[in-house]
C-alpha cells in the first residue's frame, strides 16, 4: 500500500498536504507516503510565516526547533561561514566532539553521510565524493550517487526507540535544455510528521542544493518516501492542539494568497 501526495511547489505546502493526508488515515498513520517537492529551497526558513508558526508550536512543546532539526541533516551556517570543504572539519571539531555520547549515533545524519567508517582507512566522505564526481567530466554516470545513513553494524537493536529514522538517499542527474539538474529521493523508516517532517524537508533541500551547487549543476526536485508516517503528538500535546496548529497554518496561507493576488 502507498499514499501519494500530489506534487507540491515548496516545503510548506508539501508539509501541509502530507500532514492532512496522513491525519485522515486510520490511527493517524500511513505507510509508504510519497512526497514530491519541485523546489525544496523555497519557503524553507523562518522568514516564512508558516515555518515560523510550526517552529513556535514545537518550542512551546519543548521540542527541537525547525532549524535544529534541519541542521542534523545539513549545517548551513557552518557552510556559509567556512565554505567547502573546510566546513566538514569544522563540523567534526566544533559539533560532533561536543555532542557525541556514544560511538553509534550522534543524532546528526550529516555525520553519517560525511564520515563512513572504513577498516584501516580514514572515514569515507560520501557527500564530498559525490561533489567531486559531479565535477569530473570523465564521470558519465547519471544515476550512481548514493548516500547511506543506516548501518546494520551500528543500528540494529531490539529497541523500538531512538537511532536514525532517515535510512538512505539516492541522487539522480537529469538532462534538460539548460544543462543538468540534480534530484534526490530520500527513504525514511519511520517519520514523525509534526515534530520532524518540516525540518527534515528543509534540511534535505539544503543538502541537495549544496551538492548541486558545489558539483556545478542545477538543484532539482526532492522526493521523500516515508515507509511509516504518523501524526505524532510532540510534548504529549492533545489532538486539539494539532488541529489548531493546522487551522492557524491554513489561516496564514490564506493571508499570503490574498496578499499575492
Amino acid at each position: 500500500m502507498y499514499l501519494a501526495i500530489q506534487p507540491q511547489p515548496d516545503c510548506v505546502t508539501a508539509w501541509l498536504q502530507a500532514v492532512r493526508a496522513v491525519d485522515k488515515k486510520k490511527g493517524h498513520e500511513a505507510h509508504n507516503v510519497i512526497i514530491d517537492i519541485a523546489d525544496p529551497t523555497a519557503r524553507a526558513d523562518l522568514s516564512d510565516p508558516v515555518v515560523a508558526q510550526v517552529d513556535a508550536f514545537l518550542r512551546d512543546k519543548k521540542e527541537k526547533p525547525i532549524e535544529t532539526v534541519a541542521n542534523t541533516i545539513f549545517p548551513s551556517s557552518l557552510y556559509r561561514r567556512h565554505g567547502a570543504p573546510a566546513f566538514f572539519n569544522r563540523f567534526e571539531k566544533n559539533v560532533i566532539n561536543r555532542v557525541r555520547t556514544n560511538s553509534h549515533w550522534s543524532g546528526y545524519y550529516f555525520e553519517r553521510m560525511m564520515s563512513m567508517p572504513r577498516t584501516g582507512q580514514e572515514p569515507f566522505n560520501q557527500i564530498w565524493n559525490i561533489v567531486e564526481r559531479l565535477r569530473n567530466p570523465d564521470v558519465k554516470a547519471l544515476n550512481k550517487f548514493e548516500l547511506s545513513v543506516f548501518d546494520p553494524l551500528r543500528d540494529v537493536s531490539n529497541s523500538p526507540y531512538g537511532g536514525q529514522c532517515l535510512s538512505f538517499a539516492s541522487l539522480k542527474l537529469s538532462k534538460d535544455g539548460n544543462g543538468k539538474k540534480l534530484g534526490m529521493t530520500a527513504l525514511y523508516r519511520n517519520h514523525f510528521y509534526i515534530e520532524k517532517l518540516l525540518g527534515n524537508l528543509i534540511g534535505l533541500g539544503r543538502l541537495l542544493d549544496f551538492i548541486a551547487k558545489e558539483g556545478g549543476v542545477a538543484c532539482g526536485s526532492l522526493t521523500i518516501i516515508s515507509t511509516h508516517a504518523e501524526i505524532d503528538q510532540p510534548g504529549k500535546c492533545t489532538r486539539d492542539a494539532i488541529l489548531n496548529l493546522l487551522k492557524e497554518c491554513d489561516r496564514v496561507e490564506m493571508e499570503l494568497t490574498s496578499v499575492a493576488t
